[in-house]
C-alpha cells in the first residue's frame, strides 16, 4: 500500500485524472491524501467532488478555504466572488449530498508520523492540539447550529490565541489558523491578508513553518494553500500547492520515500 498526498486540485480534474493515472494509482490498497481546496477557479469542481467522494476510504481529505467557501455560498450566507466557478455545483442534482460529504471532512488528520491540515499550524499548538482543534470545528460544521457557525465564519480576527477564546470568535481563529495562514509573528499572531512568496514577509512576521521552535515540531506537516511557494520541502514540511490552476502543476508525493510526481497544466 501507498499513501499518495496531493496538492491543491482546485477543480483541475483533467490533471487529478492525469495525475492518478501517471501514479497508476489502485483504491483497493492505496491511499490518497488530499490537502483540500477541492474545488472553485478551475472548471471542474463538480466531477472533482464525484469522483473524490466515490473513493470512499481510499481517499482522506481536509477542508481548505475554499471547500469552506463553496459550503458558506451553498449555505447562502456569502457573496459569490468575480472569480468563483462553483455555479454547476450549486446547480447540480445531487448538490445537498456533495455538500454534506464536504461539511463531514475534518481540518486536521494525523497518522503514522505526519499531520496534514490545509495551510499550517501556528507554532504555539502542538499537533495533538491541532487536531482536537480542529475536531471542534468539525462538530459545529456538523452540529444542529451548522447554519449558525458557517453564517458567521468570515472574517480575520482575532489574529492571536488564547485558551479562553469561546464561541464564533475561537471557531473562527482555528479556521483561519488550519485553512488560510501563511505568515504570523514569531509568536503565532496571524497576518492573513499577505499572498506573495516567502521573502515577501510582512514586516514583524515569518512563514508559519520558519517560527522558531515551534510546539509542533516532531511531526512532517503536509499542506498546500501557499501557490506562491510551490512544491516545497523544509525541515518537517512538504509543501504540495504547485498552482495548477493558475497553469503550474499538480502534485503528489508518496509519503513512505518522499517520490515527486507532477503533471502539468
Amino acid at each position: 500500500m501507498s499513501i499518495y498526498a496531493i496538492g491543491d486540485i482546485q477543480g483541475c480534474h483533467a490533471q487529478f485524472l492525469r495525475l492518478l493515472d501517471k501514479l497508476r494509482f489502485d483504491p483497493a490498497g492505496d491511499r490518497l491524501w488530499l490537502v483540500g481546496d477541492l474545488v472553485n477557479r478551475g472548471p471542474q469542481s463538480l466531477e472533482v467532488l464525484r469522483q473524490v467522494r466515490e473513493l470512499g476510504d481510499a481517499a482522506t481529505v481536509v477542508l481548505g478555504n475554499h471547500d469552506l467557501y463553496l459550503l458558506m455560498v451553498g449555505a447562502g450566507f456569502t457573496r459569490r466572488g468575480k472569480d468563483d466557478t462553483l455555479a454547476r455545483v450549486l446547480e447540480a442534482p445531487d448538490r445537498d449530498e456533495l455538500l454534506d460529504w464536504l461539511a463531514h471532512r475534518p481540518l486536521a488528520h494525523r497518522e503514522q508520523g505526519f499531520l496534514m491540515v490545509h495551510a499550517g499550524v501556528p507554532p504555539n499548538w502542538s499537533a495533538e492540539q491541532a487536531v482536537s482543534l480542529a475536531g471542534e470545528v468539525s462538530a459545529a460544521l456538523t452540529g444542529p447550529h451548522a447554519r449558525h457557525v458557517l453564517a458567521h465564519l468570515a472574517g480575520d480576527q482575532p489574529s492571536r490565541w488564547s485558551d479562553d477564546l469561546h464561541g464564533q470568535e475561537r471557531l473562527r481563529f482555528i479556521v483561519n489558523a488550519l485553512t488560510r495562514m501563511r505568515f504570523c509573528t514569531p509568536d503565532g499572531r496571524l497576518s492573513l491578508r499577505a499572498k506573495g512568496p516567502p521573502q515577501r514577509a510582512p514586516l514583524g512576521t515569518v512563514p508559519w513553518f520558519r517560527a522558531p521552535q515551534p510546539k509542533w515540531r516532531g511531526d512532517t506537516i503536509v499542506c498546500g494553500h501557499w501557490s506562491a511557494l510551490g512544491y516545497y520541502r523544509y525541515e518537517g514540511l512538504i509543501a504540495l500547492d504547485s498552482g495548477c490552476v493558475w497553469g503550474g502543476k499538480l502534485t503528489a508525493v508518496r509519503l513512505e520515500d518522499g517520490k515527486v510526481t507532477q503533471v502539468s497544466r
